[in-house]
C-alpha cells in the first residue's frame, strides 16, 4: 500500500507557514497603527483560519493545544527570566511574592463571588474565578516590551516577575476546584493548604538548584558549535519544569526562577543566546494563540457576551484594583503606581490553557466555561492592553531613556574575558559631551572602540569629540569601570 506522504505534511507546514506570515506582518502593521496586544491579533487570526472563519480548517484537539500551550509558557517563561535583572528581583521580591499567592487566590475569590452574584451557577462562578485569576507572563511580557514605553523600573518589575509567578497558584486552585466539583468528598482544606506550600516551595527550591547546577554545566562544557549552546539551554528549561512537576511541584515556577540564576551569571556567547530564546519565545507565543484561536468557535459567543463582558468589567474595575491595593499596603508605593499595577493586570494565555483542563478532566459545562474564559480574556485585555503606554505617561511613570542605537557592537566569547565592552548614551548634561577623545583621562587599558551617530559609524581618533546624541561604545578593565561610569555615566544594557 502506497504512503500518501509527503503530501499531508507538505499541506500541513504550508498552513502553518502561511498563518505565521500572516500573523507577523499583520500584527507589525496592525500595532503600529492600532495599541492593542499583540497576543490578540494572534488570536483573531486563528479565529479567521478556524472552523467557522474563512479558512474553515476543523480543529477541535483540546489535549495537543494544552501539551502544545504548555511547551509554549515553558519557553516564554525561560525567555523572560534570562532577561530580568537579580537587581530587580530583589527590589520587588516581596511585594510580588504577595500578588502572585495571596493575590491570585483573593481575585479568584472576589471574582467567584462576582460571577455568581451575576447569574453563573456556584460551581461555574468557582472554576471561572480560580483559572482567571493569574496575570499572564506572555502577555505581560510582549506588551511593557512592545508598547515602546519605559516604565519605572519597580513598577516594571513588579508586573513581570508576579506574572512570571503566580502561574503555580492559579494551576493549583483549578485543578482543586475541578477535583471539587467531580468528586466533592476527597478535597479538603488542610490538602489544599499543604499542596500550595509543596508547589512553591519544591519548585522554588529545584528552580534555583538546576538554575545554578546549569551555571556549573556550562562553565565547564566545550561544546564543538556555538549553537549547541542554545540547544543546551532548551534541555535546561525542559528540565526545570519537568523534574519539579514530577515531584510535585511547580514546574513553571522552577523554570522562572532557573532562568533568572542562569541570566544573571556568565553565559557563553549571551548576546546570541539571548536573541535565539527571543526568537523562541515568540514563535511559542504566536503559535500557542493561532491554535488557541483555532479553537474557539465564534458563533458560541454570542451566547454568552453579555455575562463575559460584565465579567471581564468586574474583573478589571472592581475585583483586580481592590486585591492589588490591598496587597501592596505593608509595601511603599504611591498611588499611582498602584493603580498603574491594578490596570495592567493583563490575561492571556494561561487562563485559556487551564480553561482546557476541566474538559478535559470531564468537568460538567466545561466547554461552555472554556468560552466564557475565552471572551473575558480578549474583553480584559484589550482595555488594559491598549492603554498601558497611554496610562504610564498619565500616571508620570514613564522615564526618559535614551533612544536605542542604530548598531549594536557586541563581543561573542565562550570564555569569560578579563574585560567589559560598555555602551553609553551622550547627554548633553554629561562632563564628557563636547570634549575630544585625546583630553579625557581615560585610566590605563581604557578606549573608545565605535561611535554610532545617527545613521554613521565613526571609527574614534584622539580628535574625534563626543556630541550629545551619541552612542559610545568603551572596552575598559575591570578594575576601571566604576570610574568610566563616572565619566559616562549609567551603561544602556544596564
Amino acid at each position: 500500500m502506497l504512503t500518501t506522504e509527503p503530501i499531508p505534511t507538505a499541506i500541513t507546514l504550508a498552513i502553518f507557514g502561511f498563518l505565521l506570515i500572516t500573523s507577523v506582518l499583520f500584527s507589525s502593521r496592525a500595532t503600529e497603527r492600532v495599541n492593542v496586544p499583540v497576543a490578540l491579533i494572534f488570536l483573531a487570526i486563528g479565529m479567521l483560519a478556524g472552523s467557522e472563519g474563512l479558512g474553515g480548517i476543523a480543529f477541535d484537539d483540546y489535549e495537543f493545544v494544552y501539551k502544545l500551550g504548555t511547551v509554549a509558557l515553558v519557553l516564554i517563561l525561560f525567555d523572560g527570566g534570562l532577561n530580568t535583572p537579580l537587581a530587580s528581583v530583589r527590589k520587588v521580591a516581596a511585594p510580588a511574592a504577595v500578588l502572585a499567592t495571596l493575590g491570585v487566590i483573593g481575585t479568584a475569590t472576589l471574582l467567584a463571588v462576582g460571577a455568581y452574584a451575576l447569574g453563573l451557577p456556584l460551581e461555574a462562578a468557582m472554576l471561572l474565578g480560580a483559572v482567571v485569576s493569574s496575570t499572564d507572563a506572555a502577555a505581560v511580557f510582549a506588551v511593557l516590551r512592545g508598547s515602546g514605553i519605559h516604565l519605572q523600573r519597580r513598577v516594571g518589575a513588579t508586573l513581570e516577575i508576579e506574572s512570571g509567578s503566580n502561574d503555580p497558584m492559579a494551576v493549583i486552585l483549578t485543578t482543586v476546584v475541578t477535583g471539587m466539583l467531580l468528586e466533592p468528598e476527597a478535597t479538603s482544606i488542610w490538602m489544599v493548604a499543604v499542596q500550595v506550600v509543596s508547589q512553591i516551595v519544591i519548585g522554588a527550591a529545584l528552580g534555583v538548584g538546576i538554575g545554578y547546577g546549569a551555571r556549573l554545566l556550562l562553565a565547564r562544557a566545550r561544546l564543538s558549535a556555538s549553537g549547541m549552546y542554545a540547544v543546551l539551554l532548551i534541555g535546561v528549561a525542559c528540565t526545570a519544569f519537568a523534574v519539579p512537576t514530577l515531584l510535585f511541584g511547580s514546574g513553571f515556577l522552577a523554570v522562572y526562577i532557573a532562568a533568572i540564576v542562569l541570566g544573571n551569571g556568565v553565559l557563553p556567547y549571551r548576546a546570541g543566546l539571548l536573541r535565539v530564546h527571543d526568537a523562541l519565545a515568540w514563535l511559542a507565543q504566536v503559535t500557542m494563540f493561532l491554535l488557541m484561536g483555532m479553537l474557539v468557535f465564534p458563533s458560541r459567543l454570542l451566547d454568552i457576551a453579555l455575562i463575559g463582558l460584565l465579567i471581564a468589567g468586574f474583573l478589571a474595575l472592581v475585583a483586580r484594583p481592590l486585591v492589588v491595593w490591598l496587597c501592596l499596603i505593608p509595601f511603599d508605593y504611591p498611588r499611582n503606581e498602584k493603580a498603574y499595577i491594578s490596570w495592567v493586570g493583563l490575561r492571556g494565555a494561561v487562563p485559556i490553557i487551564l480553561a482546557v483542563y476541566p474538559i478535559l478532566a470531564g468537568a460538567p459545562a466545561a466547554e461552555r466555561m472554556f468560552d466564557l474564559v475565552f471572551f473575558v480574556v480578549v474583553v480584559s485585555s484589550i482595555f488594559p492592553g491598549s492603554t498601558v503606554a497611554w496610562l504610564a505617561r498619565r500616571l508620570k511613570l514613564e522615564t526618559q531613556e535614551p533612544p536605542p542605537p542604530q548598531a549594536v557592537l557586541a563581543i561573542e566569547s565562550m570564555e569569560p574575558l578579563q574585560g567589559e565592552l560598555m555602551s553609553f548614551y551622550i547627554d548633553e548634561a554629561l562632563a564628557v559631551a563636547g570634549v575630544p577623545l585625546h583630553d579625557l583621562p581615560f585610566p590605563e587599558g581604557t578606549s573608545v572602540t565605535m561611535i554610532v551617530r545617527g545613521r554613521e559609524l565613526l571609527a574614534p581618533r584622539g580628535s574625534t569629540t563626543l556630541t550629545p546624541g551619541d552612542h559610545v561604545y568603551v572596552f575598559t578593565r575591570p578594575e576601571s569601570k566604576a570610574l568610566i561610569q563616572l565619566m559616562f555615566g549609567r551603561p544602556e544594557t544596564d
